[in-house]
């Protein structure tokens, strides 16, 4: 394992996510392992104001991190914006508290 990189990662099937990256080398082949994988999308509202949704790359995991093989990637590009890099760390941070266990009260809305 090296050490860990932010990078947008383009997939053979179009999709694209923005991860903190290493990769694995076993035998002949190549992984990547993804921690909190996001996609990232841009806005803009009816005034005008353009902005970021930021949303988890599988929507019905709770799970951290992904291993993926290199075969299945296009292209990788490692990231140094400070700015991508902290909407995946503010992110990060929201989706721990996210899946911790909450306890359900009236406050939360409606309980059937």
């Amino acid at each position: 394992m090296e050490e860990d990189f932010y990078a947008t990662i383009k997939f053979k099937s179009g999709e694209e996510i923005f991860a903190k990256v290493s990769y694995s080398e076993e035998s002949d082949r190549t992984f990547l392992v993804l921690s909190t994988p996001i996609v990232i999308d841009k806005i803009k509202n009816r005034a005008g104001i353009q902005g970021f949704r930021v949303e988890p790359w599988l929507k019905t995991s709770k799970e951290e991190l992904f291993i993926i093989n290199m075969d299945d990637v296009l292209t990788i590009s490692e990231s140094k914006d400070l700015e991508t890099i902290a909407m995946h760390e503010t992110f990060s941070r929201q989706y721990d508290d996210y899946n911790q266990e909450k306890k359900l009260n009236r406050k939360m809305g409606y309980i059937s």
